[in-house]
């Protein structure tokens, strides 16, 4: 009994330490990803590259992910999560204005920086080549968000903030879909008094 019970207590060790190491070696793989895609456009990154900036072998990637655009999106995704891995929540100080202010201030300094600027154009790429990758972008990274915001959002119906009435996949779009074109087009600055400018149109729009 006490050699069994040695033997189960070593091999749970054993896997909790390869557990950590390969935890660790997501995590290199993602950080790299995301500092070669920064550093240099998207097309001359490569799998190789990712995998010699993590320190790990190409096979250790491909067991993981099929193809690059499958590491770009996870480097990306794993930006939304917090330190539990769980999906940040939209902050609710009781005051609509002033959390989608927030909100948007900080989606559009985010957009404007070079790194995230990178990464993101470069999932929206092959996003609208690749439908498989598409059809996982919108299951675990877009429609979680989306119904972030609109729990959000009916909150700020139940107070008499937000039209009780209001179609509330709309209320994104007038709220979000500006600031987006701007980015994809590079048509205008992405600044908080822009962000300001665009709550205060969709809350014009869909107020009490």
């Amino acid at each position: 009994m006490t050699l069994i019970l040695t033997r189960n207590r070593v091999s749970i060790r054993t896997g909790a330490v390869h557990s950590r190491r390969k935890e660790r070696s997501r995590q290199a793989i993602l950080a790299a990803t995301r500092a070669l895609v920064a550093e240099e456009s998207y097309e001359k990154v490569t799998v190789e590259a990712i995998a010699a900036r993590a320190g790990v072998g190409k096979q250790t990637i491909y067991r993981r992910w099929p193809s690059k655009s499958a590491v770009v999106f996870a480097a990306l995704l794993a930006l939304s999560e917090d330190a539990d891995g769980q999906s940040v929540a939209l902050p609710d100080t009781g005051d609509l204005e002033t959390d989608l202010k927030l909100v948007m201030r900080a989606t559009a300094e985010e957009f404007a920086a070079p790194s995230f600027d990178r990464l993101i154009r470069a999932l929206n790429t092959e996003i609208a080549n690749d439908a498989a990758l598409a059809a996982e972008y919108r299951k675990k990274l877009a429609q979680p968000l989306e119904e972030a915001k609109k729990a959000r959002l009916r909150s700020a119906q139940e107070v008499g903030q937000l039209d009780a009435d209001a179609d509330l996949d709309l209320v994104l779009e007038v709220l979000y879909a500006p600031l987006f074109q701007r980015w994809l087009h590079r048509s205008g600055p992405l600044t908080a008094a822009y962000a300001d400018s665009l709550v205060d149109a969709t809350l014009r729009a869909f107020g009490p």
